[in-house]
Order: C-alpha cells, then structure tokens, then sequence
C-alpha cells in the first residue's frame, strides 16, 4: 500500500510518456501529485536510457546491481526485462551479486559494477575513479556517474513512497 494515492498522470504528460513507449507505471502515478517534478523525470530518466554514448547494457547492468544492493524489488524487476532486451545474458544476472569474482564480466563492466557500488555506498574511492577513467572518456564518465546517481536514488524515492509493485510483474 502506498502511503500516498495514486493520481491519474496529467493528459500532456501522459502524451510524452506515450510519444517515448513508456508506461503509466504505479511510481509516476504517485510522482504525479507534482506535475512538473514527474516531467522533469520522466525527460531525465528517459535520456538516460535513450540519449547515452554508452552502452544500455551497461548501464542497465549498473542499475540492475543498485537495484540488488539497495533490495529493490520495484526497481529490479522493471528493469530485469529492459536489461534482458539491452543484451544482459542469464548468466550475468545470475552472477551479479558476485560480479568481481565471475569472469563472463569485461573490464568495463567491472569498473562501472564497482563504480555503482561505490556510488550506493556514498562514496568514490579515488582508486575507483581512476580504474573508471581508464576504461571510459570523461564524457563516458559523466554519463555513467548520472546514471548510477539517479538510479541509486529511485530505490529511495520508491521507499519513500511505498511504491506498490504492479500486477504481472
């Protein structure tokens, strides 16, 4: 049970979400007591999946982890399906927890996994920053520290909310 109702999504922002596929998902119905915040969200979260240099199965390898270390259940099993689309294998998912010790993950990933962790945690050790900018440009590293730093931030905002999780998920 939310702690708040859920709202029914404004039409114009309903038409932008429709223009980019997405869905009235229970988190925007309840982001959609603040129009404008739930706009400006929407513009943000989808230019992270879509408008990115880097890879989507990067980033939605690094969201699927915050969403593991931060026990997500919201966030981990929306994205578990875009992750799988991105080109996340089963074998990844499923060594996830146990990333830096399985050898199926790149150098890159591995970086931005302990990036992530890193970033949940609340803090970058200078020695993770420098292993990032090894593997990725700075305009790589800006992206990917947007990423890891809006999707450490959903799981809190989904708490806060008490965001139920929809049927069929």
């Amino acid at each position: 049970m939310s702690r708040i109702p859920l709202t029914s999504i404004r039409p114009e922002i309903q038409k932008k979400l429709d223009a980019l596929g997405g869905k009235p998902h229970n988190l925007y119905k309840l982001l959609a007591h603040q129009p404008q915040l739930l706009s400006a969200w929407i513009d943000f979260a989808y230019t992270l999946r879509r408008d990115c240099i880097t890879s989507r199965k990067l980033r939605e390898l690094m969201i699927l982890r915050g969403a593991q270390l931060s026990s997500s259940e919201y966030e981990w099993k929306h994205h578990l399906k875009m992750a799988k689309e991105a080109g996340i294998s089963e074998e990844q998912i499923s060594q996830l927890s146990n990333w830096s010790h399985a050898s199926i993950y790149t150098k890159k990933e591995k970086a931005a996994l302990k990036f992530m962790e890193s970033i949940i945690s609340g803090q970058v050790p200078d020695s993770v920053s420098s292993d990032m900018l090894l593997q990725f440009t700075p305009s790589e590293y800006v992206e990917l520290t947007l990423t890891a730093s809006f999707y450490a931030m959903v799981p809190r905002v989904l708490d806060s909310l008490q965001v139920p999780l929809e049927e069929g998920l």
